[in-house]
């Protein structure tokens, strides 16, 4: 029997959030990642939504390798850990700007999205970056994500001028991803994965954040998936 499948392996919990101009993506992004589902008219996210999902994840290079050398495919499997990931995807328009902190309070990672085909996005990126700096927790895993790549005869924000913003801010990460064409979309939550893990996920005490039945304020919109039970260790 296989006793590292992500249904019988206990999963380390980390809740994500999800910020950026309405209209980027975020929510096409957490739906693809989570259900691998995309829409055309995807609705506007008000106030935000929960979605989350289990990854396995591989270990990083020098975990990986054995005193003898590379790791056997075994030692590679026992060497897996499972991550679940709890995504609270925000509303972008001004009028829920607000209620943001109540949801990157606690969080152990943030995605701030931006859509290669509007300069303004990445503009709004970088002041939300700046905000998570000065208000979020100080280890909080940062990762910047252009969107919308499958338009690229509309693009108005170079990888350059993304790949610049990343570097300038010190993030985590950069991608770019399109949703629609599924591409690199679960690479972005496998290398934020890897960043938290290495960071010390999961082998720290308390929680900095809640179980998937966070309590959300009235009148927002919040999508319950119940999955295995979760060890929730956080940032």
């Amino acid at each position: 029997m296989n006793t590292h499948s992500p249904q019988l392996m206990e999963a380390t919990s980390a809740k994500i959030v999800m910020l950026g101009e309405s209209g980027a993506g975020k929510s096409s992004i957490a739906l693809r990642f989570t259900r691998n589902e995309f829409l055309n008219n995807q609705e506007t996210t008000i106030g935000a939504a929960f979605l989350s999902k289990t990854l396995m994840v591989p270990p990083s290079r020098s975990a990986a390798a054995s005193p003898g050398g590379a790791a056997t495919g075994q030692a590679l499997q026992q060497q897996m850990r499972a991550l679940k990931f709890e995504i609270w995807d925000t509303a972008g328009q001004e009028r829920f700007r607000s209620l943001a902190p109540i949801y990157y309070r606690g969080a152990c990672g943030a995605l701030v999205v931006y859509d290669i085909t509007n300069g303004e996005s990445l503009k709004r990126a970088q002041t939300w970056i700046r905000e998570l700096r000065a208000n979020a927790d100080p280890s909080l895993v940062i990762m910047l994500v252009g969107n919308k790549k499958d338009l690229e005869s509309l693009r108005q924000v170079s990888f350059e001028d993304g790949q610049r913003l990343a570097a300038e801010e010190q993030l985590a990460g950069f991608f770019e991803t399109s949703a629609k064409d599924n591409n690199n979309v679960e690479q972005v939550f496998l290398v934020l994965a890897g960043r938290l893990l290495d960071q010390g996920l999961g082998n720290r005490g308390g929680a900095g954040g809640a179980r998937g039945g966070v309590l959300a304020p009235r009148g927002e919109r919040v999508e319950q998936h119940n999955e295995e039970s979760s060890q929730f260790t956080c940032c």
